[in-house]
């Protein structure tokens, strides 16, 4: 068992300005930098096979191959969110291998991605980071092949990750349909549990339940993306669930409720919300979508939650409603006991939260 975060000489989130997937670019900012990139509105024309790039922000990219098999590619990597490197090192692994699956994926191998402060943090700490990665891809089945590492001077950590799909199995942001319903598979409150972890305000048994949500590994979603009334998929991670659901939205051309009451969310996420232990990812977050977010009268802590930032968050499937049970029934086969019907798609735009 690894060592309780009081029980580390160094705390590694000292080193970084902001930790896990709460130190992604601001979704608007994103969305800026990325407008008037020339080759994004050519690329389908001109590499036909590239079945998914970057127009409606997916999880990763799609090349097919032939009739049956398409290369499922991405990278994700970041700061420290917990000061334990063997588990800081099982969740950034856990969250880079988590698009192959939102692709409806299987991974097949992974690169390191390592930019460490050398002569900082002493190198039986980097080993253990780089042993928290490999753990995780031997829990998937696949190798870590290789990599680069970089001298740095925040601790950053990382995979490429390399699947396969069957063509027609892709899922994307765009296949949306009115009135599909709307499951996802993990609890809400990772942003909240970081927030509170810093100030030494989040329980032994809170930081467990951290730990068991951001290393689970999304493994469902090749099973999921099997089933014929799943027709979008995608994990929540640093955009949180309202952003997330709204790349969604918008690539369907679709507008989304959701209940708040209906989300699964960590122990005393509520709670620590309540009590300002929020990060300032989050008020990115909503500085970047809040107008397209109608939340009625729902409280301020509440509105954090719905755009906290997820590291290694849970998969968000968009299904037929006769798909519903089949779809529950696969995210609890893989051991994800708290999956939840939170709302649906409808026509329209934009997404609305209720009570």
């Amino acid at each position: 068992m690894s060592p309780s975060p009081s029980d580390q000489p160094i705390r590694l989130t000292q080193f970084s300005h902001g930790g896990g997937c709460g130190c992604k670019i601001a979704p608007s900012v994103l969305r800026e930098i990325l407008a008037d990139t020339p080759f994004a509105s050519h690329m389908a024309a001109a590499y036909p096979d590239l079945l998914v790039g970057i127009e409606h922000g997916d999880d990763a990219a799609v090349y097919r191959l032939n009739e049956s098999q398409a290369i499922v590619a991405t990278t994700d990597f970041f700061m420290p969110i917990v000061d334990d490197p063997y588990e800081f090192g099982r969740i950034a692994a856990t969250n880079a291998l988590s698009d192959v699956y939102a692709m409806g994926g299987r991974p097949l191998f992974a690169l390191a991605i390592v930019g460490m402060p050398i002569g900082k943090l002493p190198n039986e700490v980097i080993r253990q980071i780089l042993a928290g990665g490999e753990a995780v891809c031997k829990a998937a089945g696949i190798p870590i092949a290789g990599g680069h590492s970089i001298d740095a001077p925040e601790p950053i950590y990382g995979l490429v990750g390399i699947g396969v799909v069957d063509p027609r199995r892709v899922k994307t942001n765009a296949g949306g349909q009115a009135g599909d319903v709307l499951i996802l598979g993990k609890p809400l409150g990772v942003g909240i549990y970081s927030a509170a972890l810093k100030k030494e305000a989040l329980s032994a048994d809170q930081y467990a339940a951290m730990i068991a949500a951001t290393t689970q590994l999304n493994t469902a979603g090749a099973d999921l993306a099997g089933i014929d009334g799943v027709h979008a998929l995608t994990d929540i991670t640093g955009f949180g669930l309202v952003g997330h659901l709204l790349e969604i939205t918008r690539a369907s051309k679709l507008a989304a409720r959701v209940e708040f009451a209906r989300l699964p969310l960590l122990p005393g996420v509520a709670e620590l919300a309540q009590g300002g232990f929020t990060t300032g990812a989050s008020q990115r977050n909503w500085a970047s979508y809040g107008a397209e977010v109608s939340i009625g009268s729902l409280a301020e802590w509440q509105q954090a939650v719905l755009t906290d930032p997820q590291t290694s968050g849970g998969l968000l499937v968009s299904c037929a409603p006769e798909a519903r049970q089949a779809v529950l029934d696969v995210f609890r086969q893989h051991g994800f006991a708290g999956a939840m019907e939170i709302g649906g798609l409808h026509a329209g735009t934009n997404v609305t939260v209720a009570a």
